[in-house]
């Protein structure tokens, strides 16, 4: 579905959304883009915590685990083999890789870890790269017509731009779909939905008492500067590896994964272009990592607040 709102809670972000104006428009000039500030923001999403929006009516929304199993029929139809709920447990290398699971083995020319945030510290040299954080959603009943076009006339995405966003869309059934993470300490909250519900009610006070059928949460791995990283292992130039997405792996990792393509293929300028940057090792991982992903939320909430982020 079309239509995407990016929201400023203040003037120092609406600020940068009208910076994005500029460059958004230089990069698209066939696209809808407006910015939107004051009253006007109801045009676009009904809440009056924000003091700015920018619609980008080149971006959109899409059903991501419809993506997913498009994603592999394609992929199936040419040929490719599928394995689920085939956990690995051991994987030895050499000129041809062997994966080995609790029923059976593979072997190939060549091995991609793609595990992100579910590597289980099965390849250490790229476990310590990534810390794990979670991400909560909820998804409310199907509202009325009038509902909706009160939350959200455009239908589209949204999010803020903070370095913790909440992210909200209307869906076809007409359930609101929003989500979010902590912001400045790590936790995992006992309860999805009340948790989400106090955010929701934040930005939208008369969804208050609005019915939640729905509430999940997941990890995602993220790297210290927040970057995807590919490359190869030091002494295996034959495995290969992709991860630390950060939250926001659905577009990038499309782009990502073709010039991993090229790599694994061959090689080219891309590859070794993104191959090339560094990437923090994180000492503590897992015995820390509360301690981490609060010192790492705090240092991206500062950092943000000079962006005009925060």
């Amino acid at each position: 579905m079309p239509g995407y709102g990016y929201l400023a809670y203040n003037q120092r972000q609406l600020k940068t959304l009208r910076q994005w104006e500029k460059e958004f428009k230089a990069a698209t000039p066939d696209e809808e883009i407006e910015l939107y500030t004051g009253k006007e923001v109801q045009q676009v999403v009904g809440s009056e915590v924000y003091c700015g929006a920018l619609k980008h009516m080149g971006g959109g929304q899409i059903h991501s685990l419809n993506m997913l199993l498009g994603s592999a029929q394609a992929a199936h139809s040419l040929g490719v083999k599928i394995f689920e709920s085939s956990p690995v447990v051991e994987v030895n290398y050499g000129k041809q890789v062997r994966v080995r699971t609790a029923m059976g083995s593979v072997k190939a020319a060549k091995l991609l870890w793609a595990c992100d945030s579910f590597l289980n510290n099965m390849e250490p040299e790229i476990y310590n790269k990534t810390l794990v954080t979670y991400s909560y959603q909820v998804s409310t009943e199907p509202l009325s017509d009038e509902l909706i076009e009160r939350i959200s006339p455009l239908r589209g995405a949204f999010s803020d731009i903070r370095p913790v966003i909440n992210y909200y869309r209307v869906t076809r059934e007409n359930r609101l779909l929003f989500g979010s993470a902590t912001r400045f300490v790590e936790y995992t909250p006992n309860d999805f939905a009340a948790w989400n519900r106090t955010l929701l009610a934040e930005v939208f006070p008369y969804l208050r008492d609005v019915k939640i059928d729905f509430a999940w949460g997941g990890p995602m791995a993220c790297s210290a500067n927040l970057f995807p990283q590919i490359g190869t292992l030091r002494d295996h130039n034959n495995v290969f590896y992709v991860q630390g997405y950060s939250g926001f792996g659905v577009t990038p990792s499309h782009i990502v994964c073709k010039i991993l393509a090229e790599g694994i293929n061959g090689g080219s300028d891309r590859y070794r272009l993104l191959s090339s940057i560094p990437h923090a090792t994180i000492h503590g991982r897992d015995s820390l990592r509360l301690l981490l992903v609060t010192a790492g939320k705090l240092m991206h909430q500062t950092a943000g607040f000079w962006k005009g982020r925060s």
